[in-house]
């Protein structure tokens, strides 16, 4: 199957689980997670109208894509993986976003490097919704203060909450998971009435019709656009 194929198919599904909520098709933003694959299966991507893309690498995204956004400069790049404190300076070159915000001392470590820069980066909390999730803050009152602390810094740019589900089939864990982000979400909206909690970055290629279906505005799609990578499904 072409990426014009997958992409096509993507889009169809996207759809069919939108309307399926009595959602709108549109709010629903398509990133690649292009992480195991190279820059050309990458364009060919671009090609077929997907500008923003997910890298969990540091040092992967710095081989691929300063090159790719000569050429593609609308093209946008967020981190979706776990940031480590001595790659927070490079990360802040290369992303527009960083989507995996999950401890408080990444916070102050990309805070303090922002500050010497004149621009803004879009982040977003990622919270643990499940025992097989990896990372994140495990409850509302830890995003409260990891909501403050980044809010502390006019250069990161809070748009919402992130997180991984269980990789598996039972629907209804799944489920649990979305739901567990959207009542986060919801709390935090709540507690920070000024502050833009729109963006809900949950499913992936497995699960990400149920996510769309529990709100997910933002849903990260690796094997479905890219075929399988030697890492995994994404």
């Amino acid at each position: 199957m072409t990426i014009k194929e997958r992409v096509e198919s993507i889009r169809e599904r996207i759809e069919k689980a939108a309307r399926r909520s009595g959602r709108n098709p549109s709010d629903i933003v398509l990133m690649g997670i292009s992480k195991f694959h190279d820059a050309r299966v990458v364009e060919a991507a671009i090609k077929e109208g997907i500008l923003l893309f997910g890298e969990s690498r540091v040092q992967e995204a710095e081989k691929k894509f300063p090159v790719l956004r000569e050429s593609y400069p609308l093209l946008e790049l967020h981190m979706v993986g776990r940031l480590q404190r001595n790659k927070v300076k490079t990360a802040l070159k290369l992303f527009d976003g960083i989507q995996s915000l999950d401890r408080d001392e990444v916070i102050m470590a990309l805070g303090n490097a922002a500050g010497a820069v004149q621009q803004s980066w879009t982040v977003l909390l990622e919270m643990h919704t499940g025992e097989e999730s990896k990372t994140g803050y495990p409850d509302t009152d830890s995003l409260s203060n990891a909501a403050e602390l980044v809010l502390s810094f006019p250069q990161l740019k809070l748009s919402g909450l992130m997180t991984m589900a269980p990789f598996t089939q039972d629907t209804a864990v799944l489920r649990a998971s979305f739901k567990k982000l959207r009542a986060a979400r919801d709390l935090l909206q709540r507690r920070f009435p000024g502050t833009d909690f729109s963006c809900l970055s949950m499913g992936m290629t497995n699960d990400f019709e149920t996510a769309i279906e529990e709100g997910s505005t933002l849903i990260r799609i690796g094997t479905a656009l890219f075929g399988e990578p030697s890492g995994g499904a994404v």
